[in-house]
Parts: C-alpha cells; structure tokens; sequence
C-alpha cells in the first residue's frame, strides 16, 4: 500500500506502468477497485496513479466530516500529491466527485493537465431538496436513487460510520447549493486543456442539459452522452466507457 500525507489525513493511491502520466479519482464514498477495468485497459500505455479521495475508500480521516470548501481543500491535496510524485503534467481522469476534482485541479492549475476526462461530473451541483434529504437519511432511509449508494456504504464502511459520511456530506452539499452550486463552473473557462465530458442520459445527479453546459463553457471541451445510461456508467457501460477513455487519452 502506498500512502501520502501524515496519519489521520493519509491519502491512498496506487503508482503503476510506464509513459504520460494519468491520475484517476472514483467517486464520493468510492475505492479506486470500483475503477478497476478502466485501470487496466491503461497500464499497458501510461503510468497510472489512481487516488482514493480523501475520506473515502482506505484514504483518512474517516468517517470524514465534510467542510463546505472541501472540493477545493481535496483538490489542493491532490495537486500536493502530484507534486510528491513529481508528475509536472498529467491526464485527470474522474467520475462524480472525482470528475468534479479533476475539473476544479484542471481549472487551478491549467498548465498541469494534459487532458480531463470526467463522466457524472457537471462543475456545479444542482440537487432538489428531496434528494437533499434522501443523502442525509441515506442509512436508515433511502430513497430509491440512493439505494444502491447505501447498500454500498453499509457494506464499506459500516452502518455508524456511513451514516456520519452521509450526514455530514449533505450538509455541506447543502451549503455549496445554498452559496449557488458552483464548484468549477465559474473557472470553466481557464479550463485550457482538452475535455471530454460524459454523463448518462438518466443520470440524476448530472443530467445531460447541465453536463453540456460545462462542456461549452470550457474552450476545448466535448461533450458526450451514454445513451440509456445513468450515473454510474462505468458499471452499467463499463467495456464502451473504458474503450472511450483510452481512446481519448491515446489522441491526447
């Protein structure tokens, strides 16, 4: 296992093959095993440094305690991260919160990123009070978006655990949302590298119309849709998403 930063606020990530550079982020609550198909059609190709986000898979503190800055905070650690490794320039691949991490890195540091890769990731939340609400009873009251997100977490993490994440996470959801929703999408346009934003045509959390919103907003960008497909499109498109991610990043 290889570790980055001091104990109680360890980051996880995993440093394999040779060649460009490419830094891979799952989601909230997510391991970067979830990733591990799009992982694998890349080692041969490039170097591979795949992150667990802080607070979530083996990264530390946990359970976290989410600040309403911490998509900024966790971007600056990553960054920090790269410069640990002494990877001056890179790909910056995510999904969901890893996707908005690899925006707002992107956006932080343009000179940094070869390229930006994201699916279920918008550079702004929009979230109904509903839904809110399903995030913030996510263990004892799943809605049925946020079944198989809790399922996951029970699993994971534990029951107590995964309900001080959750709880804490939609309150400061609830705060950016409150202070406008924005994570990146006010920089999108220092966004100076080519990207390629990918959301599924059911996804609740980034639906379409708001994902190619991001995409126009930023100079090179591209947007593309996983017909039928919802958030998680690395599992339910898991050989047509990792054929789509290698092909790009050959081209870039």
């Amino acid at each position: 296992m290889t570790w980055y930063g001091r104990d109680g606020q360890r980051i996880y990530y995993e440093d394999v093959g040779r060649g460009d550079a490419v830094v891979i982020m799952p989601g909230w609550g997510g391991s970067v095993i979830d990733l591990n198909r799009v992982q694998s059609g890349l080692v041969g190709g490039f170097r591979v440094i795949a992150v667990d986000l802080p607070g979530s898979g083996r990264s530390q503190p946990q359970p976290r305690h989410y600040a309403s800055t911490y998509y900024l905070d966790d971007a600056r650690i990553l960054l920090s991260l790269l410069d640990e490794l002494r990877v001056e320039v890179a790909h910056l691949v995510g999904f969901s919160d890893g996707g908005e991490e690899a925006l707002l890195m992107a956006a932080l540091q343009p000179a940094r990123a070869l390229s930006v890769l994201t699916w279920g990731a918008a550079g702004q939340i929009v979230a109904s009070p509903e839904m809110l609400r399903g995030l913030a009873h996510l263990l004892d009251d799943p809605i049925d978006e946020l079944k198989t997100l809790a399922a996951y977490l029970a699993e994971s993490y534990g029951v107590d655990e995964a309900r001080i994440m959750a709880n804490s996470w939609a309150q400061a959801l609830s705060a950016v949302i409150d202070a406008g929703g924005d994570i990146s999408r006010s920089r999108a346009a220092g966004i100076s590298c080519p990207a390629l934003l990918i959301t599924g045509t059911y996804d609740p959390f980034c639906p379409p119309s708001l994902v190619r919103e991001m995409a126009e907003a930023i100079p090179r960008g591209t947007y593309l849709e996983a017909p039928g497909g919802g958030h998680d499109i690395h599992l339910s498109h898991s050989g047509w998403l990792a054929s789509t991610i290698v092909n790009w990043l050959s081209d870039h």
